[in-house]
């Protein structure tokens, strides 16, 4: 078994997209129109062929409470790894992302989170060589 897709949930696709993109430095994979959305989905260009991210539009009554609850108590949506937090959130901060956790060394790993500005909090972690 394989992750190959996963979804995140956001508030408007196209500035979703840029986001992803042009700051966090995904690319595009799929654009294909589905009446007024689409199924959009970003890749890693580090790994074109492997799992693709939805961003999938927050439309359903459930997901607002969901994500607000999640927000409210600090916890990501979703967790993207990274070789260097340190330099992540450096260059992140640069692009104006704001983070509502800086990075903080947890001992198995070091982790940051930002705020997506789609609605989510994202966590990125530079796991530590196993002892």
């Amino acid at each position: 078994m394989q992750i190959k897709l996963t979804s995140i949930f956001v508030d408007d696709q196209r500035a979703a997209l840029a986001f992803y993109t042009d700051v966090l430095g995904f690319t595009k994979h799929h654009d294909i129109p589905l009446g007024e959305d689409a199924w959009l989905t970003v890749v890693s260009p580090e790994v074109p062929d492997g799992p693709q991210l939805l961003l999938e539009p927050a439309k359903h009554p459930a997901v607002k409470p969901y994500r607000d609850a999640l927000a409210e108590e600090g916890i990501p949506l979703a967790q993207f790894a990274v070789e260097d937090v340190e330099a992540e959130h450096a260059r992140l901060t640069e692009k104006g992302v704001v983070f509502t956790q800086t990075p903080t060394d947890i001992g198995t790993a070091v982790i940051a989170v930002f705020d997506d500005t789609c609605g989510n909090l994202i966590q990125i972690i530079a796991e530590k060589p196993a002892q």
